[in-house]
């Protein structure tokens, strides 16, 4: 199907929270977040602004990955409630005129989902072909998404003597999504939680979901296109509810990530993470330099009117830099993780993006500025509003899987339990509850929950963030990204500047039907209007300005031509 009528598209102009329900709130004080402690503070998600809420998986599981070990993709953990109150959490998110999309973990199950535990007792179980088997590994099996925690992809089960494939842990046994019984149980899966009111999924790992099959090539057979199955996903998605979205983890090149948008059909995934620029934009962080994230954002290639980049500086999993030379990824090593213990599978760091800036508020407001600047949808990572720490004894990425901090009580009041019995420790550093938490930050003005307040509603007052084309402006200094959004309700130009050092910045705005050419005859006479503070620039007869820009400063401006009647 071709996208043509944008008048459903939510999305173009979402602002989404991801939160776990294990560490967000302990409503019946067992020591684990309940669904009833997330109704309890959906409020604080409205008063943010957050207009999607993204759960992570809370399905039934051992949870020895965070939850995407699932033993049943139907259920509601009973740690965390029932279908009941999640039924609840839904009818509340949309009262506060907010969405909700959940986790679609269909790569692999548990190996104690009922499946995987039929199909290794024997092999003539209806169940064997749910899965990939083979007598031997192959001669070059693809290497092991968890370097130094997994030797390899390929696990011997003893009972049948044959080697199963696990492309994540090997209590994740993979699915062959190339059984049409599979995919029809993956089919029944999206309907059952679309007829609870959700709208839509975020789609684990999908390039090894939809990858040629080992089970086909086995059998010297060939897969076909595997972007079918994708296309297939998103036409019963849109046969189900017209408005639903697929937001997929695709971590490859830009050039790549087209192909599963659909290309100019958008007929595949709706939105997807921009990988490339989350990890240009460290980059620039580390070098007090914008050009990485200028050239990243300046080669993202064009996607159809109905597909959006998902801006985000941070994730549930490590702040991956697997797309950086190595040269590059040592220099934000050395910045931001220079022990050892703050680094995992020699690609990613295990931080928070405050620690990583020392805890400098003029860099984290910066950075955040410049996210929700970005043209695309924004996504935030529960803790983030406030600016919350990192727990590294915890380990590996449960470092910033701790509980939210709400007060400065004990366990920053997630829960009244002893310790010992929460699903991981409390940051019990500088950014401790304490010191950060969202009971002290609520009625502060200048509090970073306060700013982001004020960042949520001035991106959705600029509909041309999501919607708009991007033009990277030109500048002199190396500090400075200065970039324009033009949309058919008009332009917007942000600034930031990643050095200490304040600057003088030219500013040529482009005219509001090029795609950034230097004929800018149309912007005589404008205005920069300040969307995140009082003032503005006048636009000289050759339609430039100049701005000066604070260290690690940031600045939003309308262009506001003659006869614009936009609110500024």
């Amino acid at each position: 199907m071709r996208m043509t009528d944008t008048s459903d598209l939510w999305w173009k102009t979402a602002v989404v929270y991801c939160l776990d329900v294990e560490t967000f709130m302990d409503w019946n004080d067992d020591g684990i977040g309940d669904l009833e402690g997330l109704a309890q503070r959906m409020d604080h998600l409205a008063e943010l602004g957050i207009t999607c809420l993204w759960l992570m998986p809370f399905y039934p599981t051992p949870d020895r990955d965070d939850g995407y070990d699932i033993t049943d993709f139907y259920g509601v953990d009973p740690r965390l409630g029932h279908h009941g109150d999640l039924v609840e959490i839904i009818r509340t998110a949309h009262d506060r005129g907010m969405r909700v999309i959940v986790d679609l973990v269909v790569n692999h199950t548990s190996d104690k989902h009922p499946w995987f535990r039929s199909a290794r007792a024997s092999k003539t179980s209806p169940y064997r072909s749910f899965y990939i088997w083979r007598d031997e590994p192959p001669a070059d099996p693809a290497p092991t998404v968890f370097p130094g925690e997994e030797t390899g992809v390929w696990q011997l089960d003893e009972k049948t003597n044959q080697y199963y494939l696990h492309s994540f842990y090997k209590h994740q046994p993979d699915l062959n999504v190339e059984n049409p019984r599979v995919r029809e149980e993956i089919a029944k899966v999206m309907g059952f939680w679309l007829e609870l009111g959700i709208s839509g999924f975020r789609v684990d790992a999908v390039p090894f979901l939809i990858e040629p099959s080992v089970a086909a090539e086995q059998r010297g057979e060939e897969y076909g296109d595997p972007h079918d199955y994708l296309r297939s996903l998103r036409a019963f998605l849109g046969r189900r509810t017209g408005d639903g979205i697929l937001l997929g983890e695709v971590n490859l090149p830009h050039a790549e990530q087209v192909e599963y948008f659909g290309g100019d059909d958008g007929n595949e995934l709706t939105m997807q993470f921009d990988f490339v620029s989350m990890q240009a934009l460290y980059l620039s962080l580390a070098r007090s330099d914008a050009r990485p994230l200028a050239t990243a954002l300046a080669g993202r290639p064009p996607v159809s009117r109905g597909s959006q980049w998902a801006n985000f500086l941070r994730n549930h999993d490590e702040v991956t830099l697997d797309k950086l030379s190595e040269d590059e990824r040592q220099e934000v090593f050395d910045a931001f993780a220079p022990d050892e213990q703050q680094r995992v599978f020699d690609r990613g760091i295990t931080r928070r993006l405050p620690t990583m800036l020392d805890g400098d508020p003029r860099r984290i407001r910066m950075a955040y500025s410049l996210m929700f600047s970005m043209p695309g949808t924004p996504v935030l990572f529960y803790g983030e509003e406030i600016g919350m720490g990192e727990n590294l004894d915890a380990g590996g990425r449960e470092s910033v899987r701790t509980p939210m901090q709400w007060t400065s009580g004990k366990n920053g009041g997630f829960s009244t339990a002893a310790p010992s019995r929460l699903p991981a420790p409390v940051v019990d550093d500088g950014f401790s509850p304490e010191h950060v938490n969202v009971a002290d930050q609520r009625n502060d003005p200048d509090s970073l929950l306060h700013f982001m307040r004020v960042l949520v509603r001035r991106y959705r007052d600029s509909t041309e963030i999501g919607w708009g084309d991007l033009t990277v402006l030109d500048q002199p200094e190396s500090s400075v990204l200065a970039h324009c959004v033009t949309g058919a309700q008009g332009q917007m130009i942000a600034v930031h500047n990643f050095a200490s050092h304040a600057v003088s910045v030219p500013i040529t705005v482009p005219r509001l039907d090029s795609d950034g050419s230097s004929d800018t005859s149309d912007a005589v006479g404008a205005r920069l209007v300040d969307l995140l503070e009082s003032g503005e620039t006048e636009v000289a007869a050759d339609g430039t300005a100049e701005l000066a820009v604070s260290g690690y400063g940031y600045r939003w401006l309308r262009v506001v031509r003659s006869g614009d009647k936009r609110l500024t």
